[in-house]
């Protein structure tokens, strides 16, 4: 017969009473975190992410220009500042400046495509995702809501 292990050598599971140390109620030595994230930290989630967290919210159309940083882009940069989003993302050569714009401001997102549109990196978002033919079909569908002169 086999004999059962003393409550030295049994790990806790199969020993007897209690163990000889017990487990520390604080795990990480960071755990005090906000319980909520902070706005800054909502505005930059994925947006599939944000509408599976939150549910997609009841926002306007928009589009969004992303593009890096080139010689010569302080009127492009002043521009996408004045837009209703105005985000710059990541460093050095992956430095990305987002600026969003809603179907209202047609005129504001036409005069910055016009400066950063010939560029290569130049992506154009629609209500903040790479949708194919965003840059040939959306972007014209824009420009028919600008005012006629």
């Amino acid at each position: 017969m086999s004999q059962t292990p003393s409550k030295s050598t049994a790990p806790f599971p199969l020993g007897d009473g209690v163990p000889d140390r017990q487990p520390r109620e604080r795990f990480w030595p960071y755990a005090d975190l906000a319980e909520e994230p902070s706005a800054e930290e909502l505005a930059s989630l994925d947006p599939d992410l944000h509408a599976a967290l939150f549910g997609t919210p009841p926002g306007p159309f928009s589009i969004t220009l992303v593009f890096p940083p080139f010689a010569g882009d302080a009127e492009a940069v002043a521009r996408a500042r004045q837009s209703r989003e105005y985000r710059q993302v990541g460093q050095g050569d992956s430095a990305r400046h987002r600026a969003t714009f809603y179907s209202t401001d047609a005129e504001a997102l036409r005069d910055l495509f016009a400066l950063v549109g010939p560029l290569d990196a130049c992506e154009v978002l629609i209500d903040g995702r790479p949708v194919p033919h965003a840059r040939e079909l959306w972007l014209p569908l824009i420009w028919f809501l600008l005012p006629r002169r």
